[in-house]
């Protein structure tokens, strides 16, 4: 076999000429070519990397921060209040004047194929906590959230989503728009970072804070980017100021800052010295990035992680000064910090294991008693702080759950519930004080301006100035998020 041949290989195996070329790199040339090579089998041509990319139009949006409490939040005891359930408490559903509502929308959606919708037969329970109304809007919170409830004039509350899927599977739908039986997809956040680009060179477009979805239903794949390539998944922080990076290392024991600068330097050189071996290779130059971003991320990111330059008022309406409340808190100020200094898209989880603490199927007032207040003060903390700094106009925020709870009862807690359930948007763009969409008194199902968890997707995208018909990706003929329609109704 001739040197041509052996070069005409591909990405399935390393040529002849490119091993020698590798060792005449030395030692990197022939660690980075075994990076290469591992990678090729899992990346196409789709792959690229892009920089500073510019939106299709005009964005309201730069940033992101997309926060998911896993296992299905009550819908009616958080931000879709339902006072009916306390009038009719131990009623059976065919005992409430909603008898014949039920029956018809029950008949009807699944008449017209609109996913599992379970027939309602356990009895109602009444709300498990008080509520009470807030902001010049009158929005009516529940007291687990009172927090939030003190932003409700910057909140746009979707009251009127719905999903096909009553499993937790729901919880990679609500990132990627596809259940986990459909395999991986890139998540919304993957498509940002492909649309986009970066805005700081030094740190990650896509950054996951928090504990990963449980392998059930998703796992990683709930922050990947499958096709797009693995450049653009969500790249995993600790939020812990001594080791922020547990994944990131110098290139070997005793080596220092200056060291490995000076090293990329030269795996740089080399590269440029090689380059009629490796003519505009996307590949490498992709690697090589990594290189540098991995070095970049080892001083900002300790610089962000490091909170010592806030006041304690600021850490203190995070509640970062009470155990409860303070690694949430922690996650919603470093995701502050990293939209700040340019980061496209910040993913925070809350509740994971197993299927999720938010998963109430008993004791949901215990459970909720609990967890709630771990969140409650960190998410109105951010929405205040980044308000107050004049970032909330830019600043996209998301909240969001894989499905609500039955309006019915399961022992003392709630089943899982996909016919109806809550989200909410503040800032980028976003209107303040405004509800959309509604649910039947009870709360079963999603009635009036019916959105699937995909139009989250798209409103977000369009925030972001992308347009997803127009995130051409070479070899496909529609992106997976092509489904979503951007909900105009609560665009400012």
């Amino acid at each position: 076999m001739t040197d041509d041949q052996s070069s005409s290989t591909g990405s399935a195996g390393l040529s002849r000429r490119t091993f020698l070329a590798d060792t005449g790199m030395g030692f990197t040339g022939l660690a980075l070519g075994a990076m290469l090579h591992d990678d090729a089998a899992a990346e196409t041509k789709a792959r690229t990397t892009r920089l500073e990319s510019e939106p299709h139009f005009p964005a309201q949006a730069d940033s992101v921060i997309w926060i998911f409490l896993t296992g299905g939040v009550s819908h009616m005891e958080s931000f879709d209040i339902k006072p009916a359930l306390n009038k009719y408490d131990g009623k059976t559903f065919e005992e409430t004047p909603f008898a014949e509502f039920l029956n018809k929308e029950r008949r009807e959606k699944n008449l017209a194929g609109q996913g599992s919708v379970v027939p309602p037969r356990k009895n109602l329970m009444g709300l498990q906590t008080g509520y009470h109304a807030y902001g010049d809007c009158g929005l009516e919170v529940s007291d687990w959230f009172s927090n939030i409830g003190e932003c409700a004039d910057d909140l746009a509350v979707v009251r009127s989503l719905w999903t096909v899927h009553p499993n937790h599977g729901m919880q990679l739908t609500w990132h990627t728009g596809h259940h986990v039986r459909e395999g991986a997809r890139p998540t919304v956040g993957s498509w940002v970072s492909y649309g986009l680009g970066s805005r700081n060179q030094q740190l990650p477009k896509f950054v996951v804070m928090g504990h990963s979805i449980g392998g059930c239903c998703g796992g990683e794949f709930a922050h990947g980017a499958s096709y797009l390539g693995p450049h653009h998944a969500g790249v995993k922080l600790s939020t812990d100021p001594a080791n922020p990076l547990p994944f990131v290392s110098p290139f070997g024991q005793g080596v220092t800052a200056d060291e490995q600068a000076a090293e990329l330097d030269l795996i740089g050189k080399l590269n440029r010295a090689v380059g009629v071996e490796y003519p505009d290779d996307p590949q490498l130059r992709a690697r090589i990035r990594s290189y540098e971003l991995a070095a970049g991320m080892q001083t900002a990111v300790p610089e962000i992680m490091n909170f010592e330059t806030e006041t304690q008022a600021t850490q203190s309406l995070y509640g970062l000064d009470q155990e409860h409340s303070r690694e949430f808190g922690t996650q919603c100020l470093a995701a502050r910090r990293m939209v700040e200094k340019g980061v496209r898209f910040v993913q925070l989880y809350h509740g994971a294991g197993s299927a999720g603490k938010w998963d109430a199927h008993n004791e949901i007032k215990k459970r909720y008693d609990r967890e709630a207040p771990k969140v409650d003060q960190p998410i109105a903390g951010l929405l205040k702080d980044l308000k107050r700094r004049g970032m909330l106009e830019r600043t996209l925020v998301v909240f969001g759950t894989e499905f609500g709870r039955t309006p019915g009862a399961q022992g003392n807690g709630r089943d899982h519930h996909p016919q109806g359930f809550t989200c909410w948007l503040a800032g980028g763009g976003i209107k303040g004080g405004v509800t959309h969409g509604a649910t039947d008194e009870l709360g079963f199902y999603a009635v009036e301006n019916r959105h699937y968890v995909t139009d989250i997707h798209a409103t977000v995208l369009y925030q972001l100035g992308l347009d997803p018909l127009q995130l051409e990706v070479p070899g496909r003929k529609r992106i997976d998020l092509h489904r979503g329609t951007p909900i105009h109704e609560i665009i400012a």
